[in-house]
């Protein structure tokens, strides 16, 4: 995975957008859709969200592998020289798709985890927790199988603690890969706790939506406790 990649294209066309915009930031990417909250300081320590995998396609025209990753995380938004983050790649090709699930300390290349599968409709919760700026753990659990699986991390890059994020990402390997049209994505249980303590929903958080060809080709909605991602390419 990597940082987010702001675009200053001319959007065509994005009614959602600009009525957000009236009373929260809607921001445009070239690789990242979905919500983050950010502060000027040390804040946040653990994220966390629960979604059912959908079933990806390719987008109208599209052949051969495309993908899109669902995932939450710490910084990488304004803070961009690490991101601790954890969640599931999903693959289509043709009328095949598969999903494979990851942990990151980003610089670090992304690593899957063994020992856990997963199907379309399952429900998946993903969660960060940051035990200090260069430790934490990454967890995902499968509540299909009941299976859990997490990865420690020690002696990592420092994170700012900055930013949250729920995202789906057109990720970079050698290159920004083909993106798939990932349907609907809706994390449900979408909180962040805080260094105090707090728990934070991500209703006021700032909106980031895909761009492609000058296009908006997400949408994405916040609520008390739920950020929902769609695709609106063709």
């Amino acid at each position: 995975m990597q940082t987010v990649d702001f675009t200053e294209n001319t959007v065509v066309s994005d009614v959602d957008g600009l009525a957000n915009a009236t009373h929260r930031s809607v921001e445009y990417s070239a690789n990242w859709a979905g919500a983050r909250l950010s502060e000027k300081k040390a804040t946040y320590k653990t994220v966390t969200g629960t979604f059912v995998i959908p079933t990806p396609k390719e987008p109208a025209g599209g052949k051969g592998k495309h993908y899109a990753s669902v995932w939450v995380g710490i910084d990488g938004a304004t803070c961009g020289h690490a991101i601790l983050q954890t969640g599931l790649d999903l693959v289509v090709n043709g009328k095949d798709v598969s999903f494979s699930a990851w942990y990151e300390w980003f610089p670090a290349v992304a690593h899957d985890f063994t020992g856990i599968t997963f199907k379309a409709g399952d429900t998946v919760t993903v969660t960060v927790a940051a035990s200090s700026k260069t430790g934490g753990k990454a967890t995902i659990k499968n509540h299909r199988t009941g299976k859990t699986v997490s990865h420690t991390f020690a002696g990592q890059p420092a994170l700012c603690e900055y930013d949250a994020e729920w995202i789906v990402e057109d990720f970079s390997a050698g290159g920004q890969v083909p993106f798939a049209n990932f349907g609907k994505v809706t994390f449900t249980g979408a909180t962040a706790k805080t260094v105090g303590g707090k728990t934070v929903g991500p209703a006021k958080a700032n909106l980031i939506k895909i761009i492609k060809d000058k296009k908006v080709i997400t949408k994405v909605t916040t609520g008390a406790k739920s950020v929902s991602i769609a695709y609106t390419g063709k």
